[in-house]
């Protein structure tokens, strides 16, 4: 299994930036893939982006050129850089990984932009 807890989250005015960490338990080598998902109030959770084991990077539009997905496989997290934020990117954000053909979740952090 792997353990993910996420954090960074907090309260920012539109325009400015944060940035979310999520932990995991079991070295990066040995997941496929991990990503960011986020989760506003009664909404679907949805897709915000992947990064995989080789590196290559997947974004939703609505926050691509602004957010910035990375892993440090030497630290075993995974970051999202999240830059110019608007008030629609208010949500709950959970860090996933693809590990033995299960995903897991993070507990989340809550991201709150303000106008």
């Amino acid at each position: 299994q792997v353990q993910l807890v996420e954090s960074g989250g907090g309260l920012v005015q539109a325009g400015g930036s944060l940035r979310l960490s999520c932990a995991a338990s079991r070295s990066m080598s040995s997941i496929n893939r991990m990503g960011w998902y986020r989760q506003a109030p009664g909404k679907q959770r949805d897709l915000v982006a992947t990064i995989t084991s080789g590196g290559s990077t997947r974004y939703a539009d609505s926050v691509k050129g602004r957010f910035t997905i990375s892993r440090d496989s030497s630290k075993n997290t995974l970051d999202l850089e999240m830059n110019s934020l608007k008030p629609e990117d208010t949500a709950v954000y959970y860090c996933n990984a693809l590990y033995s053909l299960q995903l897991w979740w993070g507990q989340g952090t809550q991201v709150t932009v303000s106008s």
